[in-house]
């Protein structure tokens, strides 16, 4: 049973603003619940609404990667998400980065003014079982909310450990020793690289590996084990799995060489334009869980960052997900009350594009059921269908773990593809993309 005439949604990050925003197009009313600025969590910092807690890239754009036709699949469904993204990137090569918080408040400033959208700024502790509403609140929902989650709606919740990556004033990066390029020449110029010999590498993961780590926060104490998301690693906790780890992943220097001199290098620490106006750049892949003094220590150690000004210093949050596959739909609603849908990392998707469709997919789902319409499946042959099937079943075996977008959860293609890979992963884009289109007039009614 059902007995609101609105829908409700529970948190401004992406995945709620994509689920209000949805659903408010479509004609239907909605009350938006935010309890900030009442309340922060540790990982949030300013008033507005889709803040981007972690890195400033929205990864690939690219249709050969799964996450570029995500974002391909949303655009041309008028995500909220995806409008505000295109609207404030920023230069990233191959890549799409935005300005966080020019990002952030265009999505705050379209959500609050749209006439069907309410914003009640409180913390919400608790949901009423037979009104429509979508639970967005976030891997770091609130202890009250997380209570009622698990004593009330009999859902049990997992938790692994995420991370960010420190920022640096442009103005303070040694450019006679860095220099600017992208991996093998694709796209752009945009990524500020500092290179290193083999000696400088060895001095720099000595002290890596032996940095000291920063306490977790009250709230992750009570946890006995760290685990962390092999997506977003802490560099120290990579490093530590052996010499040469890091020179496959953050430090991989393979398709870079210096634009002027040619040379190549043994290992190259990469920095991507945070804001438009190119004064903040962050160490990617360094998303860290070192003390405030260790990383300033350590990762002044990298060429061109010895006199570094960090803005901002990396931290280590605890992000909390459902075993999904018990509970949830592929349209994200609770399997035993279909009033409730959930939506963003919580649901175990993983990624800022990755939790838009899932408020995407919910926020529709949730109008069409208060208006009595039948719920609409999106097909494992695309992308965001893929994701939606995913939590529902995909790939479980009793440790249901976070995913990102990739292939690999896509419905496989009915025919052979001669040309390899590339070949196989255009085709697989190109069926998503057909699929969508297929699919549109439905979905946005």
């Amino acid at each position: 049973m059902k007995t609101n005439n609105h829908i409700n949604v529970i948190g401004a990050g992406l995945a709620g603003c994509e689920a209000a925003y949805q659903a408010a197009i479509r004609g239907v009313k909605v009350n938006l619940y935010e309890m900030k600025p009442i309340k922060y969590t540790p990982a949030h910092h300013n008033e507005d609404f889709a803040e981007l807690v972690c890195s400033n890239s929205l990864r690939s754009d690219e249709l050969s990667n799964a996450i570029g036709v995500l974002k391909a699949e949303l655009r041309s469904l008028n995500s909220i998400i995806m409008e505000a993204a295109d609207n404030t990137k920023v230069p990233a090569g191959s890549a799409l980065a935005v300005d966080r918080e020019q990002f952030s408040k265009y999505i705050t400033e379209k959500v609050k003014s749209h006439p069907n959208i309410t914003v009640i700024s409180e913390e919400v502790a608790s949901v009423n079982p037979d009104e429509i509403t979508v639970i967005a609140t976030g891997p770091l929902t609130s202890d009250a909310m997380s209570k009622f989650i698990s004593e009330n709606l009999g859902l049990s919740g997992l938790h692994f450990f995420d991370a960010a990556a420190p920022i640096v004033d442009f103005d303070s990066i040694d450019m006679t020793k860095a220099f600017f390029a992208s991996r093998y020449n694709k796209g752009d110029a945009d990524y500020i690289n500092c290179p290193m010999n083999e000696d400088e590498y060895r001095v720099f993961y000595n002290a890596l590996v032996e940095a000291k780590e920063a306490e977790l926060y009250e709230f992750d104490k009570n946890s006995q084990k760290l685990t962390v998301f092999e997506g977003c690693m802490p560099v120290e906790v990579m490093a530590k799995r052996g010499f040469d780890t890091l020179l496959f992943g953050p430090l991989k220097p393979v398709g870079i060489e210096n634009p002027v001199t040619r040379e190549t290098y043994y290992a190259v620490v990469q920095l991507r334009k945070e804001n438009k106006a190119g004064t903040m750049y962050n160490l990617v892949g360094f998303q860290t869980h070192l003390t405030f003094s260790e990383q300033k220590r350590v990762f002044s150690l990298i060429p061109g960052l010895e006199n570094a000004t960090f803005l901002r210093y990396g931290v280590m949050h605890r992000n909390t997900y459902l075993d999904s596959p018990k509970y949830l739909s592929h349209h994200y609603s609770l399997k035993t009350n279909p009033n409730i849908y959930f939506a963003g990392q919580m649901t175990g998707v993983e990624g800022y594009i990755e939790s838009a469709s899932s408020g995407f997919v919910a926020g529709v789902n949730a109008s069409r059921r208060l208006r009595d319409m039948e719920e609409i499946d999106f097909s494992d042959k695309t992308v965001i269908g893929a994701l939606s099937h995913f939590v529902n079943n995909g790939g479980y075996s009793g440790n249901f773990q976070p995913m990102n977008a990739n292939f690999g959860i896509v419905a496989p293609l009915e025919y052979k593809v001669k040309g390899g890979k590339k070949a196989r992963n255009e085709a697989i884009a190109k069926r998503a993309l057909d699929t969508v289109d297929l699919l549109k007039g439905e979905i946005l009614k």
